[in-house]
This record gives structure tokens, C-alpha cells and sequence, in this order.
């Protein structure tokens, strides 16, 4: 047998560096410093939020990670976005926080003081080659990285080598659920810069649905018009935002009754529908999360408007559910007294009473919205799904149906009809704010809406 593992060899593609290069690339560049002025986005709100960490955990240290690169495929990592709670009280969002992490150390009887270990600039000098070597970590590879003074200033954080880290000891959001269900829970209500940052999220996807409605005519020519549809949104998230909060579902015909239907590549027909769920996130990471069901002709069939108006009339009867001191259940379950009320009075059910409904609705109608599209989400149920509403939570209100293409309790014209109307609101002192009106809701207002669009396209 021949021995051939003197032939093989696995390793990088780099090429060696010479010392006379390595003394070449340590001299001779300008200073480049952060301007003494800048801070993080929110810098000023992070304080408070520390201490209420602080005072559900006294005399504990308390360890909130970043996050690490994932591995795509070989050597090509996925696009790193930090952990939420992590970006909540740091106000650092930004894909050169790969490995950081936020430690809360007890500090006196009750309090805590914030350090975060993070790895900073690289030095150009003494024979350091990690600026322009590390694939991973090299400002010449990936950007630029504050120093540790830097750093301190953007954040108000006390700063510190990653390698002065050691072995954490202690509770880990990333392991531990009493300290992930708390960092969730003092999330549930935004204060008002988030709620700005919420807003803007908004104002950018209203944009990107715009921009579909102009791409249609393209798109229906194209044999993959779902993922056309899913690039003129993303070129939108990404020009205005961090990109998608979320992966978007661009779902036309049968497949808008897939709840996530994120493989977008069938071809658009226009006698069909396209459910579009889609939200761009912003710089801060904040993301919104809207759905508008479109005809793709630019008008509803008699049947489409049927089942459209139904579902218009559940998302109706939600929102009027929503106000501070309401069960954060109420808006579902007057939602969903529409829809079986509605499917009975089509036939499609005997009555409106027991469950049978969900057949056709499949899943909840909303959820909390923030850093996360399905925001707070570790929290405990008394606290949120079986809580109350608050007000500045901000939330979802989605009601959908879903009638199979092969559903044979079904009349073969409602069959393949998926819809869902999505907008987000968020808690006022007596109701709700819809913040997602600027996209319009009834059938009315969107065929008017895309004829408006569609003619200035073509003009």
C-alpha cells in the first residue's frame, strides 16, 4: 500500500511573511482615531437598563455574550449579528462583536458594575500581524475596531481585553433560563427611543412594499418572480437598514397557505395572490414585521375579496381588543370569533363553536415585537402570553386563513386562497397606535393603492 499522506496536506492559502515585509507593513501610516464625540446609538438608555438587570440579580455575576461566527460552508462564515439582550445593553450592534461579551461583576451590597471584555484594534507596531492576516479579525480583512479607550467612550462601559476574560463563571444568558427569561422580560416594554427605532423599521418596510408593487411587472415575467420579489425587498433592507429583520416569505398562489414559506422560487401568476411578510431592520436591530396579501393583477376576484374581507374584519376586531390591563390572549380570541363565525357562514363549518376553526387559521395571530421579530420570547408565561398588555409593548396583530389546495372540506373555488394581514401597534394609554397605516388594509384602498404605483412605474 503507498503511503501518500506525505502528499497530502491541508492549510492556508496565505503565503508566508517575510521579516523584511512583516517590518514594511509595521510603519508608516496616519493615525486614524474615532472622533472623540462618537457614542453608540442610545448610549444614554443603557445605564438604566444594567441596573434593572442588576437589581433581579443581586450579588450575582452575570454573563451576557455577543455571540460567535457560524461556519457557512469551509471557510465563508455567516453575516454575524450580536446577541439582543447583549446589543440592549450595550448599544453595540455591529458585526466586529463577534466573541465579545458582557460581564455584570457584583459590586458592594446589591449592585453590579458592567465590564466588556472585547478584543480591540490591533496594533501596527511590534511585529503585530493581525491587522492585515486574520482572515477573521483583521481590520484589513473585516474593518475596523475601536480601541479599549475607544471603546469606552462609544459605550460608557468600562473595557477590557478579551483575554483578560479567563473561564466565565457564573450565569450565562446563553445557558442559563432564569437570566434568559428576565433579560426577555425587561424588554416587553419599550421605551420611547425604541419605539422610534420601531417606527423607522416601519416607515422603511412600508418603502420596500412599495418598491415590490413597482418590480411586479418584472417580476411576473421572471420564472423565479418570488425571489425577484424577495431581492427588490432586500435591496431595500439593506440600503435603508441592517437588512431583513427576518427571512422574507414572498408567497404567491397555493404557497401563500405555507405559514413560512421561505424558499420563494415559484413563478408569479397574475390571476393569483402574493402574501408578502416582510420587515427590514434597522442599524439598532430593531425590526419591523408587516404583511400585506396583494392581488397580482391589481385586483381581487370576487372570491379573493371574500376571504380578504374576512380576514380584514378578525385583524379589525383584534386590534379594537387591544388596550392596557387586556389579556395579551384577548386580541387573538376576538380575531378568531370573526374567522369561525365567518367559516360557518360560508358552510365551511357546521357552527362557530369549539375549535374546528383552527383547521384553517393553523397558528396564533400576533406577538410581541422589538430586537427580535418574535421579541421577549424567552419570557415566562405569566409575564407575557398569559400576562396583561402594557402600555409601549408593541406587538403584531395577524390573523390569516389558509385553505389548502387539497382540502376537501373545502369548495374547490376557496381552495389555494392563503391570507394574512399583518401591521404592528404599539400600547397606548387607551388603545392602540396603528404605526404600519401608512400601508393601506382594505381591499378598496389596495387596489387603488397598487394602481397608483403600478402607473407611475410605467410613466
Amino acid at each position: 500500500m503507498t503511503d501518500t499522506s506525505s502528499r497530502l496536506h491541508t492549510g492556508s492559502h496565505d503565503l508566508p511573511v517575510s521579516p523584511e515585509l512583516s517590518r514594511f507593513m509595521a510603519g508608516n501610516w496616519t493615525p486614524s482615531p474615532l472622533p472623540d464625540t462618537a457614542r453608540v446609538p442610545g448610549h444614554d438608555l443603557t445605564p438604566a437598563r444594567q441596573a434593572r438587570l442588576s437589581a433581579r440579580f443581586p450579588g450575582e455575576r452575570l454573563i451576557v455574550p455577543a455571540g460567535e461566527l457560524k461556519v457557512r460552508s469551509n471557510d465563508c462564515d455567516h453575516r454575524f449579528r450580536p446577541h439582543s439582550a447583549y446589543a440592549w445593553l450595550t448599544g453595540l450592534t455591529g458585526e466586529d462583536q463577534v466573541g465579545h461579551v458582557l460581564v455584570m461583576e457584583p459590586s458592594g451590597p446589591h449592585g453590579h458594575e458592567a465590564v466588556l471584555y472585547l478584543r480591540p484594534r490591533s496594533p501596527r507596531a511590534d511585529g503585530n500581524k493581525e491587522f492585515y492576516r486574520d482572515r477573521r479579525h483583521g481590520e484589513f480583512w473585516v474593518g475596523r475596531r475601536p480601541d479599549l479607550a475607544e471603546a469606552e467612550r462609544l459605550t460608557g462601559i468600562r473595557c477590557a481585553h478579551l483575554d483578560a476574560l479567563g473561564s466565565p463563571v457564573g450565569r450565562d444568558v446563553a445557558t442559563d433560563a432564569e437570566l434568559a427569561a428576565a433579560l426577555s422580560e425587561l424588554r416587553l416594554v419599550k421605551d420611547a427611543w425604541e419605539v422610534g427605532q420601531l417606527q423607522l423599521a416601519v416607515d422603511h418596510t412600508a418603502a420596500g412594499f412599495e418598491d415590490v408593487v413597482r418590480a411586479l411587472p418584472r417580476a411576473l415575467e421572471h420564472p423565479r418572480g418570488e425571489r425577484w420579489i424577495e431581492g427588490v425587498f432586500g435591496l431595500r433592507a439593506r440600503a435603508e437598514g441592517n437588512g431583513t429583520g427576518y427571512d422574507t416569505i414572498a408567497a404567491s398562489g397555493a404557497h401563500a397557505c405555507v405559514l413560512h414559506w421561505i424558499r420563494n422560487d415559484g413563478r408569479l401568476n397574475g390571476e393569483d395572490l402574493l402574501l408578502l411578510d416582510a420587515g427590514v431592520e434597522t442599524d439598532t436591530l430593531y425590526t419591523a414585521d408587516i404583511t400585506r396579501t396583494l392581488p397580482l393583477s391589481g385586483r381581487f376576484s370576487p372570491v379573493q375579496r371574500q376571504v380578504y374581507e374576512l380576514v380584514l374584519a378578525a385583524q379589525d376586531a383584534g386590534m379594537a381588543a387591544l388596550r392596557p390591563g387586556a389579556s395579551f390572549r384577548d386580541f387573538h380570541r376576538a380575531g378568531m370569533r370573526v374567522i369561525a363565525e365567518g367559516l360557518a357562514e360560508w358552510g365551511v363549518l357546521k357552527n362557530a363553536e369549539g375549535e374546528l376553526y383552527r383547521r384553517y387559521t393553523l397558528c396564533s395571530s400576533g406577538h410581541m415585537l422589538g430586537l427580535d421579530v418574535h421579541d421577549c420570547a424567552k419570557a415566562r408565561s405569566e409575564t407575557y402570553l398569559d400576562g396583561v398588555l402594557e402600555e409601549g409593548q408593541v406587538l403584531t396583530v395577524e390573523p390569516g386563513l389558509y385553505l389548502q389546495p387539497d382540502d376537501e372540506t373545502l369548495p374547490a373555488e376557496l381552495r389555494g386562497i392563503g391570507v394574512r394581514i399583518e401591521d404592528d401597534l404599539v400600547v397606548t394609554a387607551d388603545g392602540a397606535r396603528l404605526m404600519s397605516g401608512a400601508l393601506p388594509r382594505t381591499a378598496d384602498g389596495i387596489e387603488e393603492w397598487m394602481g397608483h404605483l403600478l402607473d407611475s412605474a410605467a410613466g
